[in-house]
C-alpha cells in the first residue's frame, strides 16, 4: 500500500532525478520546469474535475427526480460534457456593441484563474501539494476574494444593465457570506495552531467536523452561497434579472464562466475536506484516494442540496448571512476560544470531549433561540390579522 502512497511523489522524485543528474540541468531551472509543469497538471486536473462533476451532477438530479440522465454520448453517457463543449466551442462568440472589449473578454479569463490557483495548497496527500504555504488558509481566502472583481468587471464591461444589477447582487452575496465563513475557518486555525493545511490535517486525529459541528455547517452554509449554488443561485432567476451578470456572454466565454463554477466547487469541497474532515488521513486506502472520496462527498452535498431546496429570496439570503450565520459564528469562534485556552493543558480527549460538548450546547441554544423567535413573529402575524378584523 506504501507503494501506492507513494506513487505520485515517487514519479516527481524521479523525474527531478532525472532533470538534474541525468540532463545536468541547474538547479534554479529544474525548479522552474518542475513549477511549469506543476502548474499544467493543476489547470487539466481542474478541467477533468469539470467533466467529471458535470456528470456526476446530472446522474444526481436524475435520480432526485426519477429520470434517467445522460445515456447517448459515450457508454452511460459519459461523454455528454464532451460534447457540451464541442457545441459551446461551434457557437457565435457575440460582443455588444458599446462593450468596453478589453474588460468584456478578460472577465471570464479572470473567473477562472483564481479556481485554479486554489488548487495550488490543497494537500491532496501525503507529501502531494503543490505549495505549503505558512497561510495556507489565509491564501485560500484572499484567492477565493479575487471572484468579486471578476464578477464586477463583467456586469459592467457589458454594458448591460440587467447585467450590472446582476453583478451588485452576486457582490452582495459573496461580500455578506465571506465573513461567516472566514470566521468558521478561523476556529479551525485557532484549534489547530497553525495555517498551514498540511498541519491542519495533521492536528486531526479526530475529524473537526465531529468536534466543531458548528463551524462546518457555517463553512457548508457559505460555501454553497460563495458558489452561487441552489438555494442560494439568486444570479439565475431569470423572472428577476434575466441570467445575470454573464447575461451577455456566449460560446466559449460563457463556457469559462461554466468552468470556473465546477472548478471552484471541487476547490470549496477540497477545502472543506482539509479544514473538517482530516484531509487525507484515514487508513487501509492510499492517502490521495482517501482526499477524493472525502472530496467527492462533499460535492455530492453541494449536488444534493441544490436538487432538493428552493431558491431564497434576496433579502431572506442577506438575512441569512447577516442575521443568523454571522452572530452565530462569532458565538461559536469566541466558545471554541475559551474552550482551547481552558483546555490547553489537557489531553486530547478531555480537549475534543470539550469541544464537542461545547458545540452541542451552542447547537441546542440556537435552536431554542430561533423556535422563541419563530413564535415571536407567528404571534405578531395572528395579532395584526386580528387588529385588522
Amino acid at each position: 500500500m506504501n507503494i501506492l502512497d507513494d506513487l505520485f511523489v515517487n514519479i516527481g522524485q524521479w523525474w527531478t532525478n532525472l532533470l538534474s543528474d541525468a540532463l545536468s540541468l541547474p538547479d534554479g531551472a529544474v525548479t522552474m520546469i518542475n513549477g511549469l509543469i506543476g502548474g499544467l497538471i493543476l489547470a487539466l486536473l481542474g478541467v477533468v474535475m469539470v467533466l467529471i462533476l458535470t456528470y456526476m451532477e446530472r446522474k444526481v438530479f436524475s435520480r432526485l427526480q426519477d429520470r434517467i440522465g445522460p445515456n447517448r454520448w459515450g457508454p452511460w453517457g459519459i461523454f455528454q460534457a464532451v460534447a457540451d463543449a464541442i457545441k459551446m466551442l461551434i457557437k457565435e462568440d457575440i460582443v455588444p456593441d458599446n462593450a468596453d472589449r478589453l474588460l468584456f473578454n478578460l472577465a471570464p479569463v479572470l473567473m477562472v484563474i483564481p479556481a485554479v490557483l486554489l488548487y495550488a495548497v490543497l494537500p491532496f496527500g501525503r507529501r502531494m501539494v503543490g505549495s505549503d504555504l505558512n497561510v495556507g488558509a489565509l491564501y485560500v481566502v484572499a484567492i477565493g476574494s479575487l471572484t468579486a472583481i471578476a464578477v464586477m468587471t463583467a456586469g459592467w464591461s457589458s454594458n448591460n444593465k440587467y447585467g450590472l444589477l446582476g453583478a451588485f447582487r452576486v457582490i452582495a452575496q459573496l461580500v455578506s457570506y465571506e465573513i461567516p465563513m472566514v470566521l468558521a475557518m478561523a476556529s479551525v486555525v485557532l484549534i489547530a495552531g497553525s495555517m498551514s493545511l498540511v498541519k491542519i490535517v495533521e492536528s486531526q486525529p479526530i475529524p473537526n467536523a465531529i468536534l466543531m459541528p458548528v463551524s462546518f455547517f457555517i463553512y457548508m452554509a457559505a460555501g454553497m452561497a460563495e458558489l452561487g449554488r441552489s438555494p442560494f443561485d439568486l444570479l439565475e432567476a431569470d423572472s428577476e434579472i434575466v441570467a445575470g451578470y454573464f447575461i451577455e456572454y456566449s460560446g466559449m466565454k460563457f463556457a469559462l464562466f461554466f468552468l470556473a463554477e465546477y472548478i471552484n466547487m471541487f476547490a470549496i469541497a477540497g477545502v472543506a475536506t482539509t479544514l473538517f474532515l482530516s484531509g487525507w488521513n484515514w487508513p487501509i486506502l492510499p492517502t490521495w484516494l482517501w482526499f477524493f472520496i472525502k472530496t467527492f462527498a462533499v460535492v455530492f452535498v453541494f449536488i444534493w442540496a441544490r436538487g432538493s431546496w428552493p431558491r431564497f429570496r434576496i433579502d431572506h439570503m442577506l438575512n441569512f448571512a447577516w442575521k443568523f450565520l454571522v452572530p452565530l459564528a462569532l458565538v461559536n469562534l469566541m466558545v471554541v476560544a475559551l474552550v482551547d485556552k481552558l483546555l490547553a493543558d489537557a489531553g486530547m480527549w478531555a480537549r475534543a470531549g470539550g469541544l464537542l460538548v461545547s458545540n452541542l450546547v451552542i447547537i441546542a441554544v440556537t435552536l431554542g433561540v430561533v423556535a422563541w423567535a419563530a413564535r415571536r413573529s407567528r404571534n405578531a402575524k395572528l395579532q395584526a390579522i386580528a387588529g385588522a378584523r
